[in-house]
């Protein structure tokens, strides 16, 4: 009696490969996707800079409700900033319907199929991340030591780190969040089905 061996997935550095291919080949899709993360994280890192360097006075009611309406527009540039990728990302899916499919053929697994998918979104999402968070953190030096001398960007020197990391985190979360919806959409297609479909 033969056994019937278990499915296995291709390495991870497999997953990895097909990821970064895919990004070169929808390389204006993907900049355009990177471009939102970019401006998200920038946002976010310069408020955070700024607050750094001008605390909120508690005391000061204008200046409470600033702080709050500051929150308010970076929650919201957050909220855009996830809701354009995971839009990016499922149409992403909808072109690859046919590679989705043969992937399935040659026996990748649903597993599989959303590595990829995470992998992918990981590699936007932490080098646009990283270059938001320095732009964000870099505009706000330059406009303040510009403006009122570089002197007065001292309480940064130990802030500017625990911001960059922040944000850079919260970039990659974004971008990992947004990909399970289109993840779970590619991984459930049925070969056949993909494979027939005309995009």
């Amino acid at each position: 009696m033969t056994k019937i061996r278990a499915q296995q997935d291709p390495p991870l550095r497999v997953a990895f490969a097909q990821a970064v291919k895919s990004v070169r080949l929808r390389l204006l899709r993907q900049a355009a996707t990177a471009l939102g993360v970019f401006l998200g994280i920038a946002f976010y890192a310069s408020v955070r800079t700024s607050q750094a360097l001008s605390p909120v006075v508690e005391s000061d009611p204008e200046s409470v409700q600033a702080s709050y309406r500051l929150q308010w527009l970076v929650f919201l540039s957050l909220l855009m900033c996830l809701v354009g990728i995971t839009n990016s990302m499922l149409m992403s899916v909808t072109e690859r319907y046919k590679e989705i499919g043969t992937f399935k053929c040659l026996g990748a697994t649903d597993r599989f199929i959303v590595k990829v998918f995470f992998l992918e979104a990981a590699l936007i999402g932490l080098t646009s991340s990283v270059a938001g968070a320095l732009a964000g953190i870099g505009l706000i030096v330059i406009v303040r030591g510009l403006g009122e001398g570089f002197g007065s960007l001292e309480p940064l020197r130990s802030a500017w780190t625990p911001i960059a990391v922040t944000a850079a985190s919260l970039g990659l979360l974004l971008t990992i969040v947004a990909a399970v919806l289109p993840a779970i959409q590619a991984a459930r297609m049925p070969a056949a089905t993909a494979l027939r479909v005309e995009v």
